[in-house]
């Protein structure tokens, strides 16, 4: 039974998520033979004031990409 976590940033309309779900979903079954009916998708959705990236956090960096 696989287990998938998917970690995004906030912001996915349902449909990308939904098409997500899918395509892991599909993949684990042409990949490693994997019952689209054994199959987990979760999807966190994570606020930018509690992810990191370069040092910052994702919402000061975009801040600072935003700058002139």
């Amino acid at each position: 039974m696989p287990y998938v976590n998917v970690q995004i940033l906030q912001g996915a309309s349902r449909e990308q998520k939904a098409r997500i779900v899918q395509d892991i979903t599909a993949s684990l079954s042409r990949v490693l033979g994997k019952k689209p009916e054994h199959t987990h998708v979760v999807i966190q959705e994570i606020a930018e004031a509690n992810w990191g990236f370069c040092g910052m956090l994702t919402d000061d960096w975009k801040k600072g990409q935003a700058a002139p």
